[in-house]
């Protein structure tokens, strides 16, 4: 049988598990028929209703938190992409008019992600235990009641835990995006070129990463430095990385002979820092009175040229591992190309074009055709354009840069 023989409605229809579809805005797509038997809900009771509007919280207990625990794991699916598994969960549902029932349910909250890496719907799957845990009880049903009341105490104190682990990452968070920011430089105009940078830091307490930028000019007084890069990690000992490696690249980029030169000396330095395994940079010098750029990437993802006519240039020719991946450094490449003046230079990390499930190269193409786009804009401008129409409304879940010169 092929796919297209398949009746898939029919199939999520006859699910045996309680299986509903959710939108962004957390309004009913669909529901099988067990999710609206076991609801005592019909079809059109629930299809295009906001999901709280269907099954609120009990107004007669002021310590109901099951449909708040609900949204907040729904939330974290779409900020996040990830599936969400909660713990056990006691629901009070409105059988009758202002008649409630006690119902324990075991919810799994799964995102389906379209092709642009975005969160489409939400698949809601739900196990009925309410049965189950009577059923435990045995005759006159007081065994059930003690279980129940275990199982409740039980849930509430491993949601507690989870909103105590959930603030102490939002703590580190900030501490992290504060140093952050402290370690990286100032928007400003480089040389005689107008740049234009974004930071943005990644959503969820438990993704600040390690993504950073730097800005030098160089002796001379027409040339100046553009680097970008990335520590794997999160939080802030990744935060606290990213900051050495930026101060020794700015002290490299200034004495070394050229971009090459200044990321061996960085890579010889990442071999004595804890956690900058794996870090990777990029970096370009550019001579304003000769009109080049010489590059060189430890493991990067490349800067892209566009040229004022619309032509595009991958700075790809020199590169290399990432910064510690050679036992013993060796010499990087390095490789240049020509400008003409009013050309737009584009360097970021891989926030800005990774999507989950798509292959790289169709993000930095997607960043391509963006930069040209509105390459005759202001870099200012033109930055938060491509950032409007590459990163999802919610925000990345990893960090973005992205500097734009114009040369």
């Amino acid at each position: 049988m092929n796919d297209g023989a398949i009746d898939y409605g029919a199939v999520f229809r006859a699910l045996p598990g309680m299986v509903a579809l959710l939108t962004p805005d957390l309004v009913f797509a669909d529901a099988n028929k067990e999710f609206l038997r076991m609801s005592g809900r019909r079809r059109e009771d629930v299809v295009g209703r906001y999901l709280f509007d269907v099954f609120p919280d009990n107004p007669g207990d002021p310590e109901a938190t099951g449909m708040r625990n609900l949204e907040a794991s729904l939330r974290r699916v779409l900020a996040t992409g990830e599936r969400d598994t909660m713990a056990l969960q006691r629901y009070d549902v409105e059988s009758r008019p202002g008649q409630w029932e006690v119902r324990y349910w075991s919810p799994v909250n799964e995102p389906v992600v379209g092709p642009d890496g975005t969160v489409e719907l939400l698949v809601h799957r739900v196990e009925e235990v309410t049965e189950l845990i009577a059923a435990r009880g045995g005759p006159g049903g007081s065994r059930a009641r003690v279980l129940e009341a275990e199982l409740y105490t039980r849930a509430r104190e491993l949601q507690e835990l989870n909103e105590r682990l959930r603030d102490a990452h939002e703590r580190e968070r900030e501490v992290a995006l504060a140093l952050q920011k402290a370690m990286l430089p100032a928007r400003r105009q480089v040389g005689l070129h107008k740049v234009a940078v974004r930071y943005r830091p990644a959503v969820g307490a438990l993704h600040v990463c390690g993504d950073w930028y730097d800005l030098v000019d160089l002796v001379g007084g027409s040339r100046i430095a553009v680097s970008v890069g990335d520590v794997v990690g999160h939080g802030l000992g990744a935060a606290c990385v990213m900051g050495q490696l930026r101060s020794a690249l700015t002290a490299a980029s200034r004495v070394a002979a050229g971009p090459a030169q200044a990321l061996d000396v960085l890579g010889r330095f990442a071999h004595v820092v804890d956690g900058a395994e794996s870090a990777t940079a990029v970096t370009t010098f550019i001579d304003c009175d000769l009109r080049t750029i010489t590059y060189s990437s430890a493991g990067h993802l490349p800067p892209v040229l566009v040229q004022p006519d619309g032509r595009v240039e991958f700075l790809d020719r020199a590169t290399d591992p990432p910064l510690d991946a050679h036992p013993d450094p060796r010499p990087r490449p390095q490789a240049g190309t020509g400008f003409t003046p009013g050309a737009t230079l584009a360097l970021y990390t891989d926030g800005l074009v990774e999507r989950r499930r798509e292959d790289i190269d169709k993000g930095v193409a997607r960043l391509a055709e963006s930069l040209v786009r509105h390459r005759e804009a202001d870099p200012e401008v033109l930055a938060d354009a491509v950032l409007h129409e590459l990163l999802p409304p919610e925000g990345a879940g990893d960090d973005t840069v992205l500097i734009v010169v114009r040369l």
